[in-house]
Formats: structure tokens, C-alpha cells, sequence
């Protein structure tokens, strides 16, 4: 297994409650070995004003601002469950992480949902020096899919391999990623803030992306938490998350 980086990036996204469209909006630059958070919003936060009504983060009230800390903002550790809750083992065994792992680990699968708004959080997708590209995500929509697919998504497993298709006339989001078992069974969707670049890699490397179940989480679970996909592909000449959406406002 390779060393841990101790340095990443989250991206924040928000849900426009209207038209139900995602946008990536901010920029979290960790580095947990030194202590070291930065946030910062991104060129999706101006398209989400101008589109949406965005309105800034109570914690984060500059659009240009550049904000850093030695821990990490509140917008995003309380995000999730703090380490000496009883039943945090099992919370981290629902996102198939250790014990050990650290909070950018665990916003990294877990996403970070609240009830109370309509923020998301997902890690920068990392391009190795072949192209290839793994990421992991909980299935969204599974509960939209029709009454066949439901009865079909009941006897999903660990390890089933999966198809991942480009749908071209999605209701919502017109453009979506598709999951299918491989006896064709629409179960559910990619992330809708994962989409662009998911769509270039099935689109420069056909035949390329592959998923699988890694882990399947029954009641009492989260229902958002059901499924979680590990899905792979490659770029090819394509640099993902680079567009003026994930660009921070601040250099």
C-alpha cells in the first residue's frame, strides 16, 4: 500500500435547491502532518452567485478572501463524528476506513452531508503518470431508480462489477454518469459535481471505466451511505478538475 500524502485537497460543493444543480464552490488545502488548513473559494462560487443565489459561508464571509488555520475549520470537522463517540468505529467501518483514519480521510468518502444545508464535500481527483484514475463515491439517486432495479439493487454484493455509461437525457441534470449491474440495471448515478471529468474519461478512453462495490451497508446505515462504488478509468490527455470552476479566486 502507498504512504499516506500528507497533503490533499477537498473541494466544497453546494446544491442549488431550485434547480437541483451542483456546484463546486470552494477549495480545502490540508496538510494534517504540520497542521495546516487553507480554504479558499473558487470560480464556481461566482458562477453559483450569478446562477444560483449562492450565498457565502458564515465562516468564510469574503469571496476573495484567503483563510488559514492550524486546525481544521468548523465548516468542515463538524462535518463529521467526533473520535470519542462510542459508535465511531463503526461509523468509519461504514466508509470501509480504519479506526486511524484522519477527518480528510474520512470528508474524503463520507462527503459531509448535513440536513441543515446544502454543501458536499469530495477529494481532487488524482491523475497518476499513465492517465489511470481511481476514485470512490457513495451511489447517489439508487432511491429514484424504477421497482425493478430496487429489487435488483437488494441483491447487489461486495466486489460486483458494474457498468458505467453516459446518459445523455438525464430528467435533472441532462448530462449524468450511469451505474449499471452487468445485466443492465440502472441502480443509481455518479455524483453530479463528478460528472465533467468522468464524462472525458469515457470519452477519451472508451472501455476504459470500470466499478465495483466495495462496500454494501444495510439498515440501520444511512440510506445515502448504502452503496459505496470504487470506480477507474483513464484520462488520457484530459487534466481533471482544472477548469475555472475549481480555479481558487485567490493565488
Amino acid at each position: 500500500m502507498a504512504p499516506k500524502r500528507s497533503e490533499r485537497t477537498l473541494f466544497l460543493a453546494w446544491q442549488d435547491s431550485r434547480s437541483r444543480q451542483w456546484f463546486p464552490v470552494g477549495r480545502l488545502d490540508a496538510d494534517t502532518t504540520r497542521s495546516m488548513f487553507r480554504f479558499r473559494y473558487t470560480g464556481g462560487a461566482e458562477r453559483a452567485q450569478l446562477e444560483g443565489g449562492f450565498s457565502l459561508a458564515a465562516d468564510f464571509p469574503e469571496l476573495k478572501g484567503d483563510y488559514r488555520s492550524p486546525v481544521l475549520f468548523p465548516l468542515f470537522g463538524n462535518r463529521i463524528m467526533p473520535t470519542e463517540r462510542p459508535d465511531f468505529a463503526d461509523y468509519v467501518q461504514i466508509l470501509d476506513l480504519p479506526v486511524r483514519a484522519d477527518p480528510i480521510e474520512i470528508l474524503a468518502v463520507d462527503g459531509g452531508s448535513h440536513v441543515t444545508d446544502a454543501f458536499e464535500v469530495f477529494p481532487k481527483l488524482e491523475k497518476g503518470a499513465d492517465g489511470n484514475f481511481r476514485c470512490r463515491f457513495f451511489l447517489h439517486g439508487w432511491r429514484y431508480v424504477n421497482s425493478t432495479a430496487q429489487t435488483r439493487l437488494d441483491r447487489v454484493a461486495v466486489d460486483d462489477r458494474l457498468h458505467v455509461t453516459l446518459e445523455l437525457s438525464n430528467p435533472v441534470a441532462r448530462v449524468a454518469v450511469q451505474l449499471q449491474t452487468l445485466d443492465y440495471h440502472v441502480i443509481g448515478w455518479a455524483p453530479r459535481y463528478l460528472v465533467k471529468d468522468l464524462m472525458m474519461a469515457l470519452a477519451e478512453s472508451p472501455g476504459t471505466c470500470v466499478a465495483h462495490v466495495v462496500r454494501v451497508n444495510p439498515l440501520p446505515a444511512p440510506s445515502q451511505q448504502r452503496l459505496l462504488i470504487e470506480l477507474a478509468g483513464n484520462w488520457g490527455r484530459h487534466e481533471p478538475m482544472t477548469d475555472r470552476d475549481f480555479q481558487p479566486l485567490v493565488e
